[in-house]
């Protein structure tokens, strides 16, 4: 294979507008970023509840413009995203992670939320990126008939406790160590 495209493919690639970056770890095997563009986010758009900001993602490829969304406040919390499974390596156990940031003046984060776990983000540190563990799941050793997709989702819509400061980067897909 081509040192050059090696390198190019292990630190990332682009794709889908921007909204994903793929690489190819050292054993081989697919790995996928999912920028929040690429999410569902209840009130998203609406700019009471969150802002976007920008961020530069290095890739060999290029350094790419990466907007990434920052709560502003919300009581109803639900951010969705998803991946076809035919783009991951076969018969691997792999792990989904967000990828966040709590502003300094962040606050309501004492509820736990939904992550196919439920977790206490309030004692997580504050001002740098961190990465919270969603899951673990198995792709299928042979690609099947049926179009299959892993969902993973970042909830908390119990308690209705107002919350502030979260900033998404985005999602890791990659195989469990």
């Amino acid at each position: 294979m081509n040192v050059e495209l090696e390198a190019r493919r292990r630190s990332g690639i682009f794709s889908n507008q921007n909204k994903e970056k793929c690489w190819i770890d050292s054993s081989g095997r697919n790995c996928f970023m999912l920028f929040p563009r690429s999410f569902e986010i209840t009130w998203g758009n609406n700019t009471r509840y969150w802002t976007w900001l920008s961020i530069i993602e290095p890739s060999a490829s290029g350094d790419r413009d990466i907007k990434v969304p920052e709560l502003v406040k919300v009581c109803w919390l639900h951010v969705q995203g998803n991946l076809d499974m035919s783009k991951l390596s076969p018969g691997v156990i792999y792990e989904v992670v967000f990828v966040v940031m709590f502003r300094e003046d962040s606050y309501g984060w004492d509820i736990p939320v939904d992550l196919w776990l439920k977790v206490n983000l309030e004692t997580k540190p504050k001002s740098q990126w961190i990465e919270i563990h969603v899951g673990d799941f198995e792709t299928p050793q042979q690609p099947g008939d049926q179009e299959q997709e892993v969902n993973f989702i970042l909830l908390e819509q119990e308690k209705l406790n107002w919350k502030k400061g979260l900033v998404i980067e985005g999602a890791i897909i990659r195989p469990k160590k």
